[in-house]
């Protein structure tokens, strides 16, 4: 098994102060990284504010978790992401995914193609993105893209290029990352375009099961070079597990007896929460943790001691 290491995600802070504070936060409490998510509502851009938490650290590795390829041109996604691990000194996880929210695609004018088109296109986007990173000149003339004898400056500081993270629940995401990705993000499907209950019959012990299948089959003999990722949405120290339970089965449409079991969920005690995370590393092989300030703010923080004892084991 994999050691444990752990993961913060946040969205914005009031103002710059703040938001370096969060980074030092977080780097203090024992986080491998601090990630943000993509998409066009009131967070902050991630690459811009990531840039900025890493200026704020000195040891914290910096994520998107993950972009979303139709924002933006893989050329210009991979000329960022390249310029923030040479500034960061080699702190960059690179996360890319196709896309998901139909509100971001709705209210920007993008067009929301469907998912296997979108798929599609993520699968193009990283060739682009790797051509970009080697250094050399390189064509690429596909469906979706079309890049001719492009050199991609500045190179990574990382070689041969910074860890790919293709997160996703869906089996084309799942198995394009298997085949593709340095680090498998498990996600729930979100195909419906929306969270809503609907979306936590698709994060289920089956379910996930399921998943690992889809990554385990299409890696073959890479499988055991993968770094398996999961992001906890709804996390809680608490003496009350029930409670929180019933709170989160509301949220994702599922009973609470499995709740608790769902990846996407911790609640208990410090003690509770790591022997769940020692778990389902055991069941499924997760071992890097993300913790989302989402729908807690104070998660991030409160999970800190967990970090502390599992970090490294």
């Amino acid at each position: 098994m994999r050691p444990f290491r752990f993961g913060a995600q946040h969205t914005s802070g009031a103002g710059a102060e703040d938001w370096a504070a969060r980074a030092r936060r977080v780097e203090q409490d024992g986080y491998s990284t601090l990630s943000m998510p993509d998409h066009l509502d009131d967070q902050l851009a991630p690459l811009t504010a990531l840039g900025a938490a890493a200026a704020a650290t000195s040891r914290l590795r910096i994520g998107t978790l993950v972009l979303g390829n139709d924002y933006r041109h893989p050329v210009v996604a991979a000329k960022d992401l390249a310029t923030l691990d040479v500034l960061s000194g080699g702190r960059v996880e690179a996360g890319l995914g196709a896309g998901w929210s139909r509100e971001d695609y709705q209210r920007s004018g993008i067009a929301y193609d469907d998912p296997a088109t979108r798929v599609a296109r993520l699968s193009e986007a990283i060739d682009v993105v790797q051509g970009c990173w080697t250094g050399k000149p390189f064509d690429h003339v596909g469906e979706h893209y079309q890049v001719r004898a492009y050199r991609g400056a500045p190179e990574p500081y990382q070689r041969p290029h910074p860890p790919l993270l293709v997160g996703g629940g869906s089996r084309r995401v799942l198995e394009l990352a298997a085949r593709r990705a340095d680090i498998v993000g498990l996600n729930f499907d979100m195909r419906g375009g929306a969270i809503g209950p609907g979306i936590g019959a698709s994060g289920t012990v089956g379910a996930s099961e399921r998943k690992l299948a889809w990554v385990r089959g299409a890696a073959g003999d890479r499988f055991d070079d993968l770094e398996l990722q999961v992001t906890v949405f709804m996390a809680a120290v608490t003496s009350d597990r029930d409670s929180f339970a019933q709170l989160a089965g509301g949220v994702l449409g599922l009973p609470v007896d499995e709740v608790l079991d769902c990846p996407h969920v911790l609640a208990g005690t410090v003690d509770e929460i790591v022997d769940t995370l020692r778990e389902r590393r055991d069941r499924y092989g997760l071992s890097y943790v993300t913790i989302s300030a989402a729908y807690l703010p104070t998660a991030v923080d409160d999970l800190a001691p967990v970090v502390g004892r599992l970090t490294g084991c």
